[in-house]
């Protein structure tokens, strides 16, 4: 856990995890640690630390990956990511309508072009 955290994360974070062991040492290299205690049937302490917003984007990524692709190769995984991280960042509990949507994913394709490997024979 250590190792994909501070690739990823900056250190100047504020952490929000849950009790887990695997974050507690980790923990202490960054700005702040907070934790909630879901064993203690506590998700949410002083309205702003909680790990609710990252439980709910990896459930949605779980269900597209089950349910819509079913395989993901590790050297695409970063495009499923930024397809997912795209759903959530425009989804209509942010306001963002489906033509809104629609033009946003356009404009993006705009200029870019995805090809499979040509084999030469």
């Amino acid at each position: 856990m250590r190792n994909i955290l501070v690739c990823n994360a900056d250190r100047a974070s504020v952490l929000h995890t849950d009790e887990s062991r695997l974050y507690t040492r980790v923990g202490e290299e960054y700005a702040d640690h907070q934790t909630v205690k879901h064993s203690a049937g506590e998700y949410v302490r002083n309205v702003t630390i909680h790990s609710n917003t990252v439980e709910n984007y990896f459930s949605t990524f779980k269900r597209g990956m089950v349910g819509v692709y079913q395989h993901c190769g590790e050297q695409n995984l970063h495009r499923y990511l930024a397809e997912f991280d795209f759903r959530y960042s425009n989804r209509v509990g942010l306001g963002v309508s489906d033509a809104e949507r629609a033009d946003k994913a356009f404009k993006g394709a705009g200029g870019k072009r995805l090809t499979y490997r040509r084999i030469n024979g």
